[in-house]
């Protein structure tokens, strides 16, 4: 029997919870993990996690957990990491290069099969062992191997092209790194990851942090709990007694 549908917002945490189980599997610390333990580690709560897990037919043993080993058979086989699958970078500049260097696709299932650009100068050259083919290339490689994942990592003007020529050569998901809008039919997938939003979004946090903490030493400052409230007070206290005083002298001085 099918399951049933698996939401977005769960689909995005299961990366998460490998990464955990991974984890535990690694330390080899035990066999079976708890829905609570799992959450601690993946920064969810305990009830959260089991109803995800609920999606995938995993429901657990009451008092003794979740076993570590098919669940991260589960995980993997729903995510479609059972199978290695070819990716390309397209921009081959400095984020370009550290994706194409980067082991952990490799562990999670994903090869970067091939790096394009457009740049006669990137053309050529060797960066983690691969060759920078010429964008032109893109349609005639992915005819002989074809590819799953086309990975834009380009300026934001020049991104929409590319995922034109992506989908041209039969790309169906796309993940771009570029800051601009990308337009794709209805058939195509596209995640975005823009750093300078998620640095917005602490910026964010941040300054609400700063925020509360001023305006809570604010507050035990009038109630007193710092030195100098005591003078604060008799300052404001005083001030406040010298401006009635003049207040009243200019209404005295207005009568007559």
């Amino acid at each position: 029997m099918r399951k049933r549908p698996i939401p977005e917002a769960t689909v995005a945490r299961l990366p998460v919870y490998l990464r955990s189980l991974l984890a535990l599997a690694e330390e080899r610390r035990t066999l079976t993990v708890s829905s609570e333990e799992l959450a601690g580690m993946a920064g969810v709560n305990a009830a959260k996690v089991r109803k995800d897990l609920s999606y995938l037919g995993s429901y657990g043993t009451r008092g003794v957990g979740y076993d570590v080993e098919y669940l991260l058979y589960q995980i993997t086989r729903e995510l479609g990491l059972t199978q290695d699958l070819h990716a390309a970078i397209v921009g081959v500049g400095n984020l370009g290069r550290a994706l194409a260097s980067f082991k952990g696709f490799a562990e999670r299932g994903f090869r970067i099969a091939a790096l394009f650009d457009v740049d006669e100068t990137v053309i050529g050259t060797e960066v983690a062992g691969l060759t920078v083919r010429d964008l032109d290339e893109l349609k005639e490689f992915a005819a002989e191997e074809p590819l799953a994942i086309g990975i834009i990592a380009t300026p934001a003007d020049g991104a929409q092209e590319v995922a034109e020529r992506l989908i041209d050569a039969g790309v169906k998901s796309i993940l771009t790194f570029a800051s601009s809008v990308v337009k794709v039919p209805p058939d195509i997938v596209v995640r975005k990851v823009d750093l300078s939003i998620e640095l917005q979004i602490l910026s964010f946090y941040q300054q609400r942090r700063e925020a509360i903490s001023s305006a809570r030493e604010a507050n035990r400052v009038l109630e007193g709990e710092l030195p100098g409230a005591a003078g604060l007070r008799t300052g404001a206290a005083e001030h406040a007694a010298s401006f009635d005083e003049r207040r009243a002298g200019t209404l005295h001085s207005d009568r007559r």
